[in-house]
């Protein structure tokens, strides 16, 4: 009996949202989902502002252009939460 190695990919595939919370699809699976307060430039957003985001950083990365906002996978699943100097805008 042999076991299949899991493969581990972080990139993005699909970005979601609640009223409280951003869902993130990686590609090997999994979703990342955190609260939205987390990150207050896309709390505050329009609905219509958050859809419009991109992969960005070779796959690892989400960019929101219209109101400058980036994510990384990678912070996101060691729980990084805005820096303090985004809190204040």
């Amino acid at each position: 009996m042999s076991i299949s190695a899991i493969r581990v990919d972080e990139r993005v595939k699909n970005v979601y949202f609640s009223e409280e919370r951003i869902s993130v699809d990686l590609m090997d699976g999994r979703t990342i989902s955190v609260p939205l307060n987390w990150y207050p430039r896309l709390f505050n957003a329009t609905p219509e502002q958050r859809e419009k985001w991109e992969v960005c950083g070779g796959g690892y990365g989400i960019h929101w252009e219209e109101i400058d906002e980036d994510l990384s996978t990678e912070g996101m699943l060691r729980g990084a939460t805005a820096p303090r100097s985004a809190l204040a805008n």
